[in-house]
């Protein structure tokens, strides 16, 4: 009974402390840390780049995003010192698009 209990408490604990770290909305370290500077809302690609579902090189590849394409960043997501992510979001008219048109995903810095 004591033993089962132990476990349950240690589970419990471990499943609220653990997401913390997530790229969901959990705590970032190494916020300011970051290549952008500290007071930049938006982005303007020079380049045409990527957008992917997660902050990793194996996610799903939502589109390809063209060259002069203007996002809106959400926030920063600091993997290691050589890779940064940038959760962003495309302008849209939200009453005359396609609802199903994809608004929000993340590209490497």
């Amino acid at each position: 009974m004591m033993n089962n209990l132990l476990k349950n408490v240690c589970l419990i604990t471990f499943a609220l402390i653990a997401p913390i770290t997530l790229p969901a909305g959990g705590i970032q370290k190494s916020l300011n840390q970051d290549k952008l500077p500290h007071n930049t809302n938006e982005i303007i690609l020079i380049s045409s780049t990527s957008l992917y579902s997660c902050p990793e090189i194996n996610a799903k590849e939502l589109i390809v995003l063209d060259i002069g394409t203007t996002l809106s960043v959400l926030r920063n997501w600091r993997v290691s010192k050589s890779e940064t992510w940038v959760r962003v979001e495309l302008a849209s008219n939200k009453f005359l698009d396609n609802p199903n048109k994809i608004l929000k995903g993340w590209i490497k810095i």
